[in-house]
């Protein structure tokens, strides 16, 4: 570009210069009108402190195992639900300077959009990672106070929902394993009370006195042996009684023997057959002896009295008394054999149904075991969700604090104003030149030699410029100064109705404001 360009555009601008300067200042008006216009928007923030547990986990541990920060924003969701905001728009009077008052839909979208989080992380003083975060909550409204009020209202109710989720949750878990602990209590009741009346009902069979049956079925079989053996020997004895008796009319050691003689002599042989089987300490022993020492005591008696010898008639009737002793002891053995053999049939039938009976009563035990390992286990947890419990009622276990309240800001958020005027000044001359550079591209007119060379083909030998008179220049001012002075005066004229008509402005703030909230 030469210097002819240069001052041919120079001109151009100079003599568009009213265009120039009338687009430049409407638009440079429009945007002053719109910054005074507009509603202040005040914001104000309050600060929450998330810290960490204050007690340390390997000491005790909290039952609630969200983290805060979840935690936060798990609120942050509760807290801008529908019913939450149109209380909290209600509680607050929020849209209450509005003559119709806008609808629940509304008020709810407009809520969330003043509302605003922001979390700050603050680093561990070693470098480990996050010892605790700020949370930044603000809202924005078109009064100081009121912005600083709804501010401090939802720390206050983040802070409430969160102290009363963690202690609802350690509630919980304490009620649930009080439940589970009540449960696993009457199951051990009910499967002990099951374990009792099996017991009770096969106390025969039961695998603890197994040992014991067994002795006892020995010691049976022995004495029934025992008793063989002095069945066998009475019977020898009856027979070479009688066979004796009726040859030589005597008894078989020249002297009649007495029941009781044989009685002894029975009890005696009794006694060392049983010595060989229980100790002296055994009742039967100790019953056995008794027998024998009274049986002594009666024939000393009775040998004392007896003088003479005895007749043919008393050696009859000795060997009556002796056959007659012998068949009562057999009788006496018989019976004995019976009912050893019917106490041995029923400890053989209760032995072999010990294995079931263990089986069955090892089922209960395995049960119990199990329950009574969960019943230790749920009382374990829930002594660790009491001590949860009350970690949390203390507020140690990851708690909110206010790091700051909100107070009224002294300045609005926005609107911009100066940074309003300036976009509308700059935007203002772009448009005018635009406009400017769309009337010469639409003009056709020649006003350059280059325009004219170009157009016959060949280059002029001179141009001779216009020259306007002292009367065009002065109109040419005066049209560019009927432009300018009626722009520049509505930015005047705005800021004196916003400063000299403070109602009128304050009714265009509220008007603005209700839009605004409108969308």
């Amino acid at each position: 570009m030469n210097g002819a360009d240069v001052r041919f555009y120079t001109s151009v601008l100079m003599r568009r210069s009213p265009y120039l300067a009338a687009i430049t200042a409407a638009v440079l008006a429009i945007a002053v009108a719109v910054a005074f216009v507009l509603p202040p928007v005040y914001r104000a923030s309050a600060k929450i402190l998330v810290e960490a547990p204050q007690i340390p986990a390997d000491l005790a541990r909290s039952t609630v195992a969200i983290q805060a920060v979840q935690q936060l924003q798990i609120i942050r969701q509760e807290i801008t639900t529908r019913n939450d905001l149109l209380k909290l728009a209600d509680k607050l009077e929020i849209y209450a300077p509005s003559k119709e008052p806008p609808a629940d839909e509304d008020i709810v979208n407009d809520m969330r959009s003043r509302i605003t989080f922001e979390e700050i992380v603050l680093g561990a003083p070693d470098g480990g990672g996050p010892a605790a975060s700020v949370f930044s909550v603000a809202f924005a409204a078109a009064e100081p106070v009121l912005a600083a009020e709804v501010a401090n209202e939802l720390v206050d109710l983040i802070l409430f929902k969160q102290q009363q989720q963690r202690t609802g949750r350690a509630a919980e878990t304490v009620q649930f394993f009080n439940q589970e602990v009540a449960r696993l209590g009457l199951d051990l009741n009910l499967i002990e009370a099951e374990i009792l009346k099996f017991k009770n009902e096969n106390s025969d069979t039961l695998p603890d006195s197994l040992e014991f049956r067994r002795n006892q079925q020995t010691s049976r079989q022995e004495r029934l042996i025992s008793l063989e053996r002095e069945e066998s020997d009475l019977l020898g004895k009856r027979s070479s009684l009688a066979e004796s008796y009726a040859l030589t009319g005597q008894l078989p050691d020249g002297e009649a023997a007495t029941p009781e003689q044989q009685m002894l002599l029975q009890l005696n042989r009794a006694l060392a057959d049983q010595l060989a089987i229980f100790s002296e300490t055994s009742p039967n022993i100790l019953a056995l002896r008794r027998r024998i020492t009274s049986l002594q005591e009666t024939l000393q008696g009775r040998q004392a009295q007896e003088a003479q010898p005895s007749s043919k008639k008393k050696r009859h009737s000795t060997f009556d008394l002796q056959v007659s002793y012998i068949d009562e002891r057999l009788r006496a053995i018989a019976r004995e054999r019976a009912a050893i053999t019917e106490s041995i049939g029923a400890l053989t039938k209760s032995i072999t149904a010990t294995p079931a009976s263990e089986t069955v009563l090892n089922s209960f035990e395995r049960n119990r075991a199990n329950l009574q390992t969960q019943y230790n286990t749920a009382i374990a947890r829930r002594a660790e969700a009491l001590m949860g419990e009350k970690i949390e009622k203390r507020s140690d276990g990851g708690r909110f604090s206010i790091l700051e309240r909100a107070t009224p800001p002294e300045s609005p958020e926005t609107p911009k104003r100066l940074r309003i005027a300036l976009m509308g000044a700059v935007g203002g001359v772009g448009l005018a030149v635009a406009f400017v550079a769309l009337l010469e591209f639409l003009n056709g007119t020649i006003r350059r030699p280059v325009e004219l060379a170009i157009m016959l083909g060949h280059k002029p030998i001179a141009t001779i410029p216009y020259i306007s008179t002292a009367e065009e220049n002065r109109f040419a001012i005066r049209r560019t100064l009927a432009a300018v002075l009626p722009a520049a005066a509505v930015p005047a004229l705005l800021t004196a109705i916003h400063y000299l008509y403070l109602p009128l402005s304050v009714m265009a703030q509220s008007a603005f404001g209700w839009l605004a909230a409108m969308g």
